[in-house]
């Protein structure tokens, strides 16, 4: 192995790698749902229908969240060989950035 080669990552390390990563996505869309939660409950308090809705809002937010996270972790990983976490996370936080973006558009 050269200088300029890297260590091809095992099958058992790239799914405990996925694993890891998984936990803390499940913790940031978590975090995402209960901001848009809590922006569709003020929504429902406001009386003033004139401005945009506070939870369209937070979903949008959370949907470039996502797709950020999803390009630079999942994109990061599959340069690095990494590919099962890699695809995990463009799996998971992508489609969970594409869910709040329809929840954003409607």
């Amino acid at each position: 192995m050269g200088m300029g080669q890297a260590k091809i990552p095992s099958t058992g390390e790239q799914i405990w790698a996925g694993v890891a990563l998984l936990v803390i996505d499940f913790m940031v869309i978590a975090c995402a749902v209960y901001v848009y939660g809590i922006a569709g409950w003020a929504d429902s308090y406001d009386s003033d229908t004139t401005n945009a809705s506070r939870a369209s809002e937070s979903a949008s937010q959370a949907s470039w969240l996502l797709v950020g996270g999803a390009v630079v972790t999942g994109g990061g990983l599959l340069a690095l060989g990494w590919r099962i976490p890699g695809i995990v996370q463009l799996v998971v936080l992508g489609g969970t950035a594409a869910l709040f973006s329809s929840a954003a558009g409607g």
